[in-house]
């Protein structure tokens, strides 16, 4: 077998189900591939040497009949998931050094179906960022890049740009990434992958260093839909150490993807059109609608009303989960420490220390939003809002529609400085088509849709009912097929 990282992560499981490739083997080229490609920065740390144990004992496994579902398939985990033994940092100084004890849940879940773990992927600091550019260990870089401006240095989207790129560039078959208002499709969408945001409790948050707890979940970022069906299988699941897990049956998504979508109801949101958007976004949304109608779905427009609201609700509300889920990093129990005169001002330093800008600024958000005078004002409007948001899709989906189609993201991928250094707002635009999943609990996926002129991918995000990411797989993989298939350049990323 000529490059194993060329491989998708079915057509890996099935090289290694019939001895054409050993999980040694598959493991050593992903490792081999991640060495020579440190440009992009994607990994925090690397743990050759687990992924090749791990990879030892599957194939024994596999040799004496006893593969497990995952056996032998090397992931690399955002490094926001606690991982017993290895350094974990959240892409902050103040977790610098931080080795946790435990293992989260979900990378348990996967480590128990038999994969590998490569290492720890970057990500913007905390999970705060839209092109991971905030991280304490430098910003990711794409593999991707413009075809007019090849020098450019691409950003890969965020929070989980690390994975996102790691995808892309074939440095691992499949990651795990976690989504607050976008942070999984997002990066997807700007690196031509597949980025799945399950429902709100369907993944475990146990072990996931947290951002804000009424939003955040887990999910995967692979090449293809069926790569990211096989991926949440393994990765969903009630976990009773998590009390917003949700106790039902996990699916066969893998049975899923194929299925037809004959008879299917897909809703256009209005609202989503945007003023200013470009005619390249737009011309690829009538396409994604043309696709899944030649499937067989039926497009209907429908307003979702308070999609307006959306983005100021959630920079609200996230803040203000941060500001409280972050007051733990304190300097006394774990991380950095700063010494001051006293514990205030040890608390003082070591904050101002270990927080980078933008966290700093989410925290002070947060805090002013909670404050005793603006409490009502702002945090319980908020939440208000948020449930007129739900009442929006609730009543779109009580209307009989399947699944919603609307863009991923406003533009293709940025280069790095283009956005934010002066105007943070300007980056939080990136998160207009992906908050109001978040905020309403419901499951996301974005696809590939082709390149745009500038050579960039271009993504489609299909929404659909709680709990019904079946449906959502099936989509997506009708999009798949007919999408033209995009290919990256010569990796000029790596050395040697």
């Amino acid at each position: 077998m000529s490059d194993p990282t060329h491989l998708s992560l079915a057509e890996a499981r099935d090289a290694l189900k019939s001895r054409q490739l050993s999980a040694v083997e598959l493991a050593q080229a992903h490792i081999d591939a991640i060495s020579k490609s440190r440009a992009l920065n994607c990994f925090i740390t690397e743990t050759p040497e687990v992924a090749l144990t791990q990879a030892q004992e599957s194939d024994a496994r596999i040799a004496r009949g006893d593969a497990r579902p995952l056996e032998g398939l090397p992931l690399g985990i955002k490094d926001l998931y606690c991982s017993k033994g290895v350094r974990t940092t959240a892409g902050s100084r103040i977790l610098d050094d931080f080795t946790p004890t435990y293992e989260s849940t979900v990378s348990a879940n996967l480590l128990r179906d038999g994969a590998a773990m490569l290492g720890k992927l970057n990500l913007d600091e905390f999970a705060m960022g839209s092109s991971n550019e905030t991280s304490a260990f430098g910003p990711v870089v794409s593999p991707w890049r413009r075809a007019a401006d090849p020098d450019a240095k691409i950003v890969p989207g965020g929070s989980s740009g690390g994975s996102s790129s790691a995808v892309a560039a074939r440095l691992c078959l499949g990651a795990t990434a976690t989504d607050t208002g976008g942070s999984i499709r997002q990066p997807a969408a700007f690196t031509g992958t597949v980025g799945v945001k399950p429902t709100y409790g369907r993944c475990s948050r146990w072990g996931i260093v947290a951002f804000a707890s009424s939003l955040d979940q887990a999910g995967p970022i692979t090449r293809t839909v069926r790569d990211a069906a096989i991926m949440l299988r393994s990765m969903a699941g009630h976990d009773p150490k998590d009390t917003t897990s949700v106790d039902a049956p996990v699916p066969d998504y893998e049975a899923a993807v194929g299925a037809s979508v004959k008879g299917r109801r897909i809703g256009v949101p209005k609202e989503y059109r945007l003023d200013g958007m470009s005619a390249e976004i737009a011309a690829l949304w009538d396409r994604g609608a043309a696709w899944l109608k030649d499937a067989g779905a039926e497009i209907v427009e429908i307003s979702l009303p308070h999609t307006r609201y959306a983005l100021p609700t959630y920079y609200i509300i996230a803040p203000a989960e941060a500001s409280s889920n972050l007051a733990r990093y304190d300097g006394v129990r774990y991380g950095c420490r700063e010494q001051g005169r006293d514990v205030s001002e040890m608390y003082e330093k070591t904050r101002a220390a270990g927080f980078g800008p933008e966290v700093r600024r989410r925290i002070m958000i947060g805090t002013y939003v909670l404050s005793a005078g603006y409490y009502d004002a702002y945090y319980v409007r908020a939440q208000k809002v948020r449930s007129l948001i739900k009442r929006d899709f609730d009543e779109a989906f009580a209307s009989g529609v399947d699944a919603v189609l609307t863009p991923a993201t406003p533009s293709t991928a940025f280069a790095q400085g283009e956005k934010g250094s002066a105007d943070p707002v300007e980056m939080y635009l990136n998160d207009v088509f992906t908050v109001t999943v978040n905020m309403a609990g419901l499951p996301g996926v974005a696809v590939p849709g082709g390149l745009a002129a500038n050579g960039l991918p271009l993504g489609l995000q299909l929404i659909g009912k709680a709990f019904d990411e079946e449906t959502l797989f099936s989509l997506a993989a009708a999009i798949e097929r007919a999408a033209p298939k995009i290919e990256l350049p010569q990796p000029w990323w790596r050395e040697g």
